[in-house]
């Protein structure tokens, strides 16, 4: 059973809560429409394979070996997902991240902060590491601006490490900067 502190986990502006079945229309959408999954994996298939998927994940979920959250709005509105997954005692992989057009001006942060919230606050997990696309300037760029260190590199993919204890020195300046934006 994943415990109640990671099962919703609430920012100033948005909450990341955890997916489910009824959200297949929405991933599938997302997941399929070329303005928000140029630098994902392929999916193939309906909405209906992707509740099954949804369904088939809820195992892993339980487990605690995968997390996958919607993203949303404090109007409820939902603007993203992102998963956590490859989930360790040492390390934690985060990715399939989208925000789609109905974000809040500061989501990538506040979704990145919440992220690291979950796996370093309510998992325990003392490390982050993840691969970003090449041609992903956006996120390679955000990624840097936030403290990730460059492990190596392939000919698609640059891949990152994020310790907790940067976290942790950084992340009284993210909350504040995300306050003044729930404040403006």
């Amino acid at each position: 059973m994943v415990p109640e502190n990671i099962a919703l986990v609430e920012g100033p502006n948005l909450t990341l809560r955890l997916i489910n079945p009824e959200d297949a229309d929405y991933v599938h959408v997302l997941r399929t429409a070329p303005a928000y999954n140029r630098h994902l994996s392929e999916v193939r298939g309906t909405a209906e394979d992707q509740r099954r998927w949804i369904e088939g994940y809820k195992a892993r979920e339980a487990d605690l070996r995968e997390l996958y959250y919607v993203i949303e709005r404090k109007d409820g509105t939902r603007c993203g997902l992102v998963r956590l997954y490859d989930i360790g005692a040492d390390s934690f992989t985060w990715g399939s991240w989208i925000l789609d057009h109905n974000k809040t001006r500061k989501a990538a942060l506040e979704s990145a902060v919440l992220v690291y919230m979950v796996a370093f606050d309510g998992l325990g997990v003392p490390k982050a590491q993840f691969d970003v696309r090449r041609d992903n300037a956006n996120t390679l760029a955000f990624h840097r601006r936030f403290g990730a260190t460059e492990t190596h590199e392939t000919g698609q993919d640059i891949y990152f490490t994020y310790p907790r204890s940067r976290f942790e020195a950084d992340r009284v300046g993210y909350l504040a900067v995300l306050e003044e934006e729930r404040a403006g």
